[in-house]
Order: C-alpha cells, then sequence, then structure tokens
C-alpha cells in the first residue's frame, strides 16, 4: 500500500512540531523516518495511524484520503517502544485480542495467532505470560500483534530502543526478514543512524518538525545535498571554500571545482564534505593524479577504538578556512579536520602527537549552496520599503534567500497584497532572483512570528518608521512582540546603506557573548566583509568583568580569524549606547549586531530599550541576535 502525506502540519499552542511534511512511500517499501529527539518524527507516524489529527494536510492511503478516519478503520498496525502487551494475558491471548475485538472466531484466531508468533520465532511460547520473557521477547509479542490482523500498513516508533545491543541487532534482522516476506510498506522511526542504515530502503531525515531529505543510505552518506545531513549523518568533515575561476580555494589548497555545480560567482561560499574514512594521510607529499592534496597538518589527538582509530589534526594552511565541522571550539585559531583509519592501515600506521603528515583526498562532495534565508516583512508605506531594501541587501551579500511577506488584517485585502508583493518581486528580481511572496492574514506580530518559524528563516527584517516633524518614533507594537518573542535574529532597519562591509558587534564578555559573535562572523564571513568586536565599560563593571571580558575578547578574535574574518577588537568606557554609537560612527558601521536574551515572553527587557536607541539614534541597520540567558 502507498502512502501520500501532503503539507503535514501539527502545532501545540503555539509550538510548531511538524511544518509541512510532504511525503510519497512506496507500495511494500520500508521506509525510515530518522531524526533526533523533538524532531517531529514520531508526531508524523502518530498521524497516519490516527491517534493524533493534523492541523494541516492530507493523508493517503492507497489513494484512499483517511486523514481524519479512526485509527481501526486505516488498516494500520503499530508497535511502540515500550511494548504495550497486556500483562494479565498470556503471549497467545495478547496475540489473538486483536482479532477477538474484531469478531474473528475461535479457531481461526488461534490458527492466525500461533502461525504469527511461529513467524517472529516464539513458536512454543503462547502459554507464558510477558513477565516470563525477555525484553526482546516482549517487542516480538508486540510486533506479531501488529501483525496479527494484516495491516495494508506496519508502524513503528523506536521499537528496539530499550533494548540491549545484541538483541537490537537480532530483532532487526527478523523484522527485515519478515518485512521482505509480507511485502508489508512498513515506516520505522528512530534516531539510531545504523539501525535506519541496515533497515532502510529510503530514509527520511528531519529537524525540527521538517523533512530535510530523502534518499537510499548510501546517497544520504556520500551525497547530501544540505549541510545538516552531511553533519547529522555519519562523521564528516564539511569546510567553506570560495569559488576561484574553476577552482574551490580552501587556504592554500585548491580543489577542483566539479563541473555539474551550478554557475556562481567568484568569492562566492562553497561548502564540502569529505568523509574521515576517505581521507588519506602519509609521510611524504601525495604524488598521485587520483589524490587531492589538502596540505599538511599536525597530529593533535588519537583514539584507538578497536577496529578504528581516529585521529584529529590541525591544519595550518586552512587558516581562515571555516569548518562546520569538526565544530570549532570558541577561541580556537587553526581549523581542525577528522581521519578515521580502519584494519591494517589502523594498526601499521601509528602517528606521533606533534607529528606533521601530509592530507589527502581521495573525493569530495559539493553540498548546496547556503546563505542567509531572510523573511521580509513589508506593508505599504515607507518602513516596509526599508524592510524590502536593506533585507533583500543581506540575503544577497550573504549569498542567501529571501521571502516577501505582507500581513493583512482581513481575507478581501489579499489580493491587492499580492499585487503589491509581486511589484516588489519584480523590482528585486536582479538582486534576488528566486525572491517568493508571501500573504498572511491576522494580526501582524503572530503571523509573522508563524511564518518565521513554519518557514524555518535564519533573519526577520522589519522597517521603522521616522517622521521628518517628530523624528524617530520608536519601536511600534509589532516589532516590539517580534523582539520579545522571536527566536530568529530581526533586522531592524530605520535608514539604507548601500552595502554590509563593515560590521560592529556588541558583545557581552563571558559565556553568553558567544552566540553574537558566532553569528556576526557567520555574517561577515558570506558577505566579505570586515568586522570590530566591542565591549563597553561602565562604571559598575567589576575588575572580574573585565579580566572576563578581555578573555572573551580574544577568543572573539580567534574565532573570527579562523573563519576568515578580518576584525579587531575594542574595549570602550562609558554608557552603553554612546559607546556604541560613538564606535559606530568611527568604522562607519554598516550594521550593528547586539546580543539579546533569550525570548521568554517578558516585557521590558533591558536590550530591547538599547535596541530602540540605536535604532533611533544611530541611522543605522540594527540586527538584534537572541542569546541564551
Amino acid at each position: 500500500m502507498s502512502i501520500i502525506l501532503t503539507n503535514l502540519t501539527k502545532r501545540y499552542n503555539e509550538h510548531l512540531v511538524v511544518n509541512r511534511v510532504s511525503l510519497d512511500i512506496h507500495d511494500g517499501e520500508l521506509f525510515v523516518l530518522l531524526g533526533g529527539s523533538g524532531s517531529g518524527k514520531s508526531t508524523v507516524l502518530r498521524m497516519i495511524a490516527g491517534l493524533t489529527t493534523p492541523d494541516e494536510g492530507t493523508i493517503e492511503l492507497d489513494g484512499r484520503d483517511v486523514t481524519y478516519l479512526a485509527p481501526q478503520a486505516r488498516g494500520i498496525g503499530f508497535v511502540f517502544q515500550n511494548y504495550s502487551i497486556f500483562r494479565h494475558m498470556t503471549v497467545l491471548e495478547n496475540v489473538e485480542f486483536g482479532l477477538r475485538i474484531r469478531k474473528i472466531k475461535n479457531n481461526d484466531r488461534r490458527r492466525r495467532a500461533e502461525e504469527m508468533l511461529d513467524l517472529v520465532g516464539l513458536a512454543g511460547l503462547g502459554t507464558r505470560y510477558p513477565l516470563q520473557l525477555s525484553g526482546g521477547q516482549q517487542q516480538r509479542v508486540a510486533l506479531a500483534r501488529a501483525l496479527v490482523y494484516q495491516p495494508a500498513v506496519l508502524l513503528l516508533d523506536e521499537p528496539f530502543g530499550a533494548l540491549d545491543v545484541k538483541i537490537r541487532a537480532q530483532l532487526r534482522a527478523s523484522l527485515k526478514e519478515i518485512q521482505r516476506q509480507l511485502n508489508l510498506t512498513t515506516i520505522l522511526v528512530t534516531h539510531d543512524q545504523e539501525e535506519a542504515f541496515e533497515l532502510a530502503d529510503r530514509i527520511g531525515v528531519m529537524d525540527t518538525g521538517r523533512l530535510i531529505e530523502v534518499g537510499t543510505s548510501e546517497t544520504l552518506y556520500y551525497q547530501p545535498d544540505t549541510e545538516f545531513t552531511a553533519t547529522f549523518i555519519g562523521g564528516g568533515n564539511v569546510l567553506v571554500g570560495r569559488k576561484e575561476h574553476e577552482w574551490i580555494r580552501l587556504g592554500t589548497a585548491a580543489l577542483p571545482l566539479p563541473a555539474d555545480i551550478v554557475a556562481m560567482d567568484d568569492g562566492a561560499p562553497i561548502r564540502i564534505l569529505f568523509r574521515p574514512e576517505r581521507t588519506l594521510l602519509q609521510t611524504e607529499p601525495f604524488q598521485a593524479r587520483d589524490v587531492h592534496a589538502l596540505g599538511q597538518g599536525v597530529v593533535i589527538e588519537q583514539i584507538f577504538a578497536g577496529a578504528m582509530q581516529r585521529i584529529v589534526l590541525e591544519m595550518e594552511g586552512l587558516r581562515g578556512v571555516r569548518a562546520v565541522a569538526p565544530r570549532a571550539v570558541y577561541g580556537q585559531s587553526v581549523t581542525r579536520i577528522e581521519v578515521i583509519q580502519t584494519g591494517a592501515r589502523a594498526a601499521e600506521r601509528n602517528y606521533a602527537l606533534g607529528q606533521k603528515v601530509w592530507v589527502g583526498l581521495r573525493d569530495f562532495h559539493v553540498l548546496e549552496p547556503a546563505g542567509l534565508k531572510v523573511l521580509l516583512c513589508v506593508s505599504q508605506d515607507p518602513s516596509g520599503s526599508l524592510a524590502a531594501e536593506m533585507g533583500s541587501l543581506l540575503a544577497q551579500a550573504t549569498h542567501g534567500s529571501a521571502t516577501l511577506l505582507h500581513v493583512v488584517a482581513r481575507s478581501e485585502l489579499v489580493a491587492p497584497a499580492r499585487a503589491y508583493l509581486e511589484t516588489l518581486r519584480r523590482a528585486y528580481a536582479s538582486r534576488i532572483p528566486a525572491l517568493e511572496v508571501r500573504v498572511r492574514v491576522g494580526t501582524s506580530a503572530a503571523q509573522i512570528l508563524l511564518e518565521a518559524q513554519e518557514g524555518h528563516y535564519e533573519v526577520i527584517a522589519l522597517g521603522q518608521r521616522a517622521s521628518a516633524e517628530t523624528g524617530y518614533r520608536g519601536l511600534g507594537s509589532a516589532a516590539r512582540q517580534v523582539l520579545e518573542q522571536a527566536e530568529a535574529p530581526v533586522l531592524l532597519a530605520q535608514s539604507q546603506r548601500a552595502s554590509f562591509k563593515q560590521l560592529l558587534i556588541c558583545t557581552r564578555g563571558g559565556e553568553p557573548g558567544k552566540t553574537d559573535v558566532a553569528f556576526g562572523g557567520r555574517v561577515a564571513r558570506r558577505a566579505d566583509a570586515a568586522a570590530t568586536v566591542l565591549y563597553v565599560q561602565t562604571d559598575q563593571t567589576t575588575l572580574e568583568e573585565q579580566k572576563r571580558a578581555a578573555r572573551h575578547l580574544l577568543q572573539a578574535e580567534a574565532a573570527l580569524s579562523v573563519q576568515g574574518v578580518r576584525s579587531k577588537i575594542k574595549i570602550l568606557d562609558g554608557g552603553i549606547a554612546e559607546s556604541i554609537l560613538r564606535q559606530a560612527d568611527a568604522d562607519d558601521a554598516d550594521l550593528i549586531i547586539i546580543g539579546a536574551q533569550a525570548p521568554r515572553g517578558r516585557p521590558r527587557l533591558r536590550w530591547q530599550n538599547l535596541a530602540t536607541q540605536l535604532v533611533g539614534s544611530a541611522a543605522r541597520p540594527v540586527l538584534v541576535v537572541p542569546m541564551n540567558e
């Protein structure tokens, strides 16, 4: 039986758990939904089973719309992680239960239950009670009970998660054999990558409610489209280089640009993936034509893990190259990569800590381009034009994408709003060729926040009003609500800039200050901009806080340097807003970046007042980055 999901969506209160998931599962296929905790995979499974009702979207089983049918009318078997078998019934009675409530005759019920117990390897154990069985045997009972009434679809929600490694391996082998024998369309939910690779015909990778990518195990491992899949599945090195004619420039190294890569301008960022086990090490330079030389590295760590050895190297020649994975430690000044050696190579070649070795790549894979994804919140007034202008400029500078959003109060206003957005889209088509448009009905702040969450945008751009008579009039109510509740950075634009070439990152010393530096560095890296990292000391700043801030600034400078960002650090004394404005004028900054406490719904947060002052006085865009408290 085929399964088709179309724009499946589920919210709990304002939290978006499943975000417009569309998927086509083939008849007889064993499909695995793979993702971490909270990714939404189990909720998708429960909606297919009819245990949870979707807020939007449809579910089709073999061409029949079952979106709102009761679970018992769908012909689906469901196996849970916690077995959910009845402790007071014998094994045989548990398996017969589904047939009994379907009024199947006693003889037929007994025959089919015994056949199913034989199929799952429990023949002869029908008279035992669950407490007399091992965990693996109890899960086999749950599987037999789900299969006994011959469902058209089998759903399994982390069925082996509570079992030990050996038993899980045995059950996986049994499940695959049973599924092939019955030719039963099956969906398995798991966070275990080994389990997914072993069982799946295809895998769907999920994160934060979105279906990120679908493919076979081999494709997702060696040739993923997205950065998330590349770093989530298996261990991988992901580096960000830049296009240079027909090459990918990575520090002092240059790799040939594959012929099938979409056309892009020189200087555009390019992310490459190479797997640790496909990476070569040797003590002399590489001469073979089929090996791409990455340069020389220093061994800083070796970890023995039985059949394999994990080696971590620092690559001086990759200084200034941003490493997406392995993720750089804050303050790290040299790019690191990981290499895995297995079998005889691991046993025969031991390198000393501090030893220099040459690094070569058998192959590498170029990931899809991914600049900042910006939501342009526009209206038919000057502030809306500012949001479109500066938000699209930020998306263009970072080689990203953008969507024009217009929120209207009533449904009859949708058509003229869409016509206005189409006019804007044509005006900015040369800057953002794939610019999308979207109209939502409701209150501004609520719809902006919903769109930002559903679309997984990385920046929300808002225009701020100014008046010739009264000057700056402060943040509007919608902007204040978005600032308080948004989980993404918010760009507040009160005036225009021609480019984003000089950034001012206003940071707090210590642990909370890492988020604004990291995001500011990302913007600077993608926009090829320079940055100043500023810390302001006030009369209340203690000596210990000053020392911590100095260490933090040095780490920030090192972190930006390893990304290839030109930066300087600065400490000023005085009022916070006044000092920021003074440094912004000195640098002629195109963008001021400030950190904000993570949204907790509290009004009158100090950073919001600071944002208001800066937007009103700086005549420069301000980017507010949410941070952990």
